[in-house]
């Protein structure tokens, strides 16, 4: 994509320049995703609303869609937890989360000119696979409802940088709407898109083309913020992991899927690294993946996901971020050379 986000200039900022991106995960994605934002938001003082950018993917899609229309990590780890004081419409929406498996699908695949062009390796082949799942049936209502929630019918969220990703579902091509590069979209009808997993919620028709998952290409789409020029990019991707541990069932399958999730976004983090920005990767540790079992939207795991999370994120964060000058780390010797 072209375009570069608006940045607060050097001279007016106190705190480096940052963006954050969330990744694709489900219904268990997101709640650990949330926990995730608590600790980061902890750890650095900073409120993740301030990103100069927010990229969101899918589950990620819904969470950048609350951050950039104003609701605050406390609003959301509150209705997540259901707390008395939490918003009830918030409460309300991740109470709704789409069920533990898929209704019953069309006869048809949803895209098999997506296999095509994977065929030709114009595309992954992730994305083909998809492309020949049957269509899905699952109703979205619930995410237009929540558009609705952050935004006047036809608008666009507050925050003037919120890209929500998805995919062409003919061709492939990643589509980053709110990007200005892209023709202009409803909030409801992007976070639909972004949102579209095949197999399991139709693909959402926008300006005459489908689109579905974001997914489908990357599990956050991080080097989107490669020519942004930021200092510093917080990745928090619940479907990638660099600490896999033996899983079971369907776990297997979900492991495979989560390795070449992985690999992907690996290599975004270089471009972005090549770059001289500064990238902290927050993922599962192998107590999280153990808890979140091989169905990612098995919301009857989501109390256990969140409470594991708020524990192992909060020792992910502070293992990835720098310590405080003149401050070494038990156990860490300063390096002779540069003192660090």
């Amino acid at each position: 994509m072209g375009g570069e986000p608006q940045v607060t200039s050097a001279a007016t900022r106190t705190t480096p320049s940052r963006g954050l991106v969330l990744g694709c995960g489900g219904t268990l994605g997101a709640a650990w995703t949330i926990s995730a934002l608590h600790s980061l938001q902890q750890a650095l003082r900073w409120d993740p609303r301030d990103a100069e950018v927010l990229v969101g993917t899918s589950a990620g899609a819904e969470l950048a869609a609350l951050l950039g229309g104003g609701i605050g990590v406390e609003e959301l780890l509150a209705a997540q937890l259901a707390q008395q004081d939490a918003r009830p419409e918030l409460v309300r929406h991740f109470a709704a989360a789409p069920r533990g498996i898929p209704p019953r699908p069309a006869l048809f695949s949803g895209a098999p000119g997506l296999a095509r062009h994977a065929l030709r390796r114009t595309v992954p082949a992730l994305a083909g696979l998809s492309g020949l799942l049957p269509q899905g049936r699952g109703d979205a209502g619930r995410l237009a409802a929540l558009s609705d929630l952050l935004t006047p019918a036809g608008q666009w969220v507050g925050h003037p940088a919120t890209w929500l990703v998805a995919t062409d579902f003919d061709t492939g091509r990643r589509t980053v709407f709110g990007h200005p590069d892209t023709p202009p979209a409803a909030l409801r009808d992007a976070l639909r898109a972004s949102w579209a997993v095949p197999g399991w919620f139709p693909p959402v028709r926008i300006g005459g083309r489908r689109y579905a998952d974001g997914g489908i290409l990357s599990t956050a789409s991080a080097d989107l913020l490669v020519p942004s020029g930021l200092d510093e990019v917080y990745v928090i991707a619940p479907m990638s992991s660099l600490s896999p541990a033996p899983r079971r069932g369907l776990g297997r399958a979900e492991a495979l899927l989560r390795r070449a999730m992985t690999r992907t976004l690996t290599a975004e983090c270089a471009a972005l690294r090549a770059t001289g920005t500064r990238v902290v990767r927050i993922e599962p540790t192998a107590a999280d993946l153990e808890v979140m079992g091989g169905n990612f939207m098995d919301a009857r795991r989501r109390p256990a996901v969140l409470e594991t999370a708020l524990r192992t994120t909060r020792a992910v964060v502070r293992d990835s971020l720098p310590p405080p000058a003149g401050h070494h780390r038990t156990g860490q010797r300063p390096d002779a050379r540069t003192g660090a």
